[in-house]
């Protein structure tokens, strides 16, 4: 990354992808990272999780990241994605100095899942008592 007297500075795939996973769970509208059956197995392992479903190509002074996530139902996807894309560039810039060329975004899902108890469950009766 940086070349002076005391020698070479390199930052690693995995530090840049554990900033970038985590400040993309914290953008609202985001409800999980994707990371497909094989590598969310591989990762549940190897303890890599807070890589899950992001890829980066790290670079001497760019860097390049891919995200897959999956988003809440009744966002607007590309609000989100534009919002994901820009918190994660400043939190990649700032940590590590790097240029962030690019951020990908693919949303591989929605999550259907209702925030608090469901409606359903509020109107039925107890069976038991």
């Amino acid at each position: 990354m940086a070349e002076n007297t005391g020698g070479v500075i390199r930052i690693a795939d995995d530090v840049v992808a554990i900033i970038a996973g985590l400040a993309a769970t914290k953008v609202k509208g985001i409800a999980s990272m994707s990371g497909g059956m094989t590598e969310g197995i591989a990762k549940r392992v190897s303890g890599k999780n807070m890589t899950l479903g992001v890829d980066v190509e790290v670079g001497q002074v760019e860097t390049a990241i891919d995200l897959r996530v999956i988003v809440e139902y009744g966002v607007r996807i590309h609000d989100v994605c534009r919002n994901l894309q820009m918190e994660v560039k400043e939190a990649v810039e700032s940590m590590t100095g790097l240029k962030v060329v690019e951020v990908n975004v693919k949303v591989e899902g929605v999550d259907l899942k209702e925030r608090g108890s469901s409606k359903k469950e509020e109107e039925e009766p107890q069976r038991v008592r």
